[in-house]
């Protein structure tokens, strides 16, 4: 079973890989390679992981969102990502199912980790996205989306609470199930 690729990687830690993820052996034992080239320590930390977003969003200002994305994919909140809270992190929001998407995407919102997400969570959350979206783009969007605020503000309707009132994790999942719109509020896909 252990091929001289996969020997570095822990067997328990492969093992565990391949159960929760549709990554298979090889493609687990490349992407450590991989890992291990571009962090000798077997860490990323938290500056590394924001260029790797400077890459992906040239012309954006991915500062706070980088932020917020590694929070989230730090599981065990030690200030860093080893290989195995990177992977999962990769296989939840590249090729996991939608609702485990959005149980990440919970997280993200999830600003203090209580199990709960407020407006101002949300708003925090909102304009670090925002940020993603070139101005020129930023230009052509609709007036009742054209800023942060006011995307938070309709993605806060769509889950029927009151300005105080806080989102559990099944309520946040539900209201973007059942709102189209609502995907597009919580994620930013550069155009093509």
């Amino acid at each position: 079973m252990g091929n001289a690729k996969s020997s570095a990687m822990s067997k328990v830690i492969l093992e565990d890989l391949k159960l929760n993820t549709r990554f298979t052996e090889e493609e687990l034992s490349q992407w450590y390679e991989n890992f291990q080239k571009q962090c000798p320590s077997g860490r990323i930390t938290a500056d590394e992981f924001s260029k790797i977003y400077e890459r992906f969003f040239p012309d954006s200002d991915t500062t706070s969102y980088a932020q917020h994305v590694f929070r989230s994919f730090d599981t065990n909140d030690d200030g860093t990502l080893d290989f195995k809270e990177y992977i999962i992190a990769l296989h939840m929001t590249s090729t996991g199912k939608t609702e485990r998407k959005l149980e990440w995407a919970f997280s993200l919102f999830d600003v203090d980790k209580n199990g709960y997400i407020t407006k101002t969570e949300l708003k925090e959350i909102c304009q670090a996205i925002f940020k993603l979206i070139p101005k020129e783009e930023q230009e052509k969007l609709p007036d009742d989306e054209n800023t942060a605020e006011k995307r938070a503000d309709k993605l806060w309707s769509f889950f029927n609470k009151n300005e105080n009132d806080r989102l559990a994790e099944g309520e946040f999942i539900q209201g973007i199930l059942d709102n189209e719109d609502a995907l597009r509020f919580i994620q930013y896909e550069p155009q093509k």
